[in-house]
């Protein structure tokens, strides 16, 4: 009896944390990571790199930790922006995250910069400036709880 009892809770847990048997607890997330995020300026698509995230696909989680904007950028070219231009994030994916924050890091100080309209301005002063982009897809009915998030990173030139 006791037996039979482990097995059938070894069971439950293998099944409940699985999503097996019930709906999937990764808030409709689909994908092995997360989906690429471009950023717009005027006419032109620009691709950002995926640095740090957490993903929970129909199967699978998996975290992933990578190194900051600076590091992970430098052999990359920066991508050339007038001061004060619109800058817009682009995500051809569904469901989209509901939780945003961006990071401009520039001579070693750590600022962060609203978004409006799903869009930063870039700064006015010429220089460069390297960026992080956080989005996360927060859970709609649980506080705090998070299916997936992701940090991508680029860096301006504005000229």
């Amino acid at each position: 009896m006791i037996k039979l009892t482990v097995t059938l809770l070894m069971l439950f847990i293998v099944l409940g944390c699985s999503g097996i048997g019930g709906k999937p607890s990764n808030g409709g997330l689909t994908g092995g990571m997360p989906p690429q995020v471009f950023i717009q300026i005027g006419d032109e698509r620009h691709e950002t790199k995926l640095g740090t995230y957490c993903w929970s696909g129909p199967n699978h989680n998996l975290c992933v930790d990578a190194v900051g904007p600076a590091e992970l950028l430098k052999n990359e070219k920066p991508v050339l922006v007038r001061p004060g231009e619109k800058i817009r994030f682009v995500l051809d994916y569904e469901p989209l995250p509901n939780k945003f924050h961006v990071e401009q890091i520039s001579g070693g100080n750590h600022t962060e910069v609203a978004v409006k309209e799903n869009a930063i301005q870039a700064p006015v002063q010429k220089g460069i400036y390297y960026y992080s982009y956080g989005v996360w897809w927060m859970d709609e009915k649980k506080e705090n709880v998070s299916h997936g998030d992701a940090f991508y990173c680029f860096v301006l030139e504005v000229i």
